[in-house]
């Protein structure tokens, strides 16, 4: 088996409507499909819910569940919040530096710009609580080939000791030669 694609990663929202318009307005996804029904088919439960889609571009596709008779959302309080996001490309840095300050301008807290050497990006909270990243490749090819190069001796390292292997560092030690 191949697999093709994602066709869809799917979230819970609080309010489709909002949610649909929250990522129109700020992040100019256009809203795709709405299925709703009083049965999951999957499981034959009796729980209402609306389920949106997204356009996130490229072919890919986020969608949200409003579940009206569940409990409300919470989140994974085990794991940090920073772990937890949905990560989009933007084309270049000066985008993602605009669209930060078109973020902030609609009252919307951004952390960054944060240079993970390879990408910047920023980071913010959807109405949902959902942490959101946008990022700009920076890295150039030689940059991606040494990682490459290495990524099977980091992950057998770290499988060993569970500590962070030194074969990269240089990303952020900003020694690129």
């Amino acid at each position: 088996m191949n697999i093709k694609k994602i066709h869809h990663v799917a979230y819970r929202c609080k309010d489709a409507k909002q949610t649909v318009e929250w990522y129109g307005r700020h992040l100019g996804m256009k809203f795709v499909l709405a299925i709703a029904e009083d049965q999951v088919p999957s499981t034959h439960e009796p729980d209402p819910y609306m389920h949106i889609f997204m356009d996130a571009g490229g072919g890919n596709v986020l969608a949200f569940f409003e579940l009206p008779n569940s409990p409300p959302q919470g989140r994974d309080e085990a794991t940090p919040a920073w772990v937890q996001h949905i990560a989009f490309e933007v084309a270049s840095v000066e985008e993602l530096e605009a669209t930060k300050a078109r973020l902030q301008a609609a009252g919307i807290d951004v952390v960054g710009v944060t240079d993970h050497t390879i990408f910047k990006s920023i980071y913010f909270y959807d109405p949902n609580g959902h942490r959101l990243e946008l990022a700009a490749n920076t890295g150039t090819p030689d940059m991606y080939q040494r990682l490459d190069a290495v990524k099977w001796e980091m992950l057998v390292e770290w499988s060993e000791t569970r500590r962070a292997p030194r074969h990269a560092a240089w990303m952020h030690e900003k020694e690129f030669a």
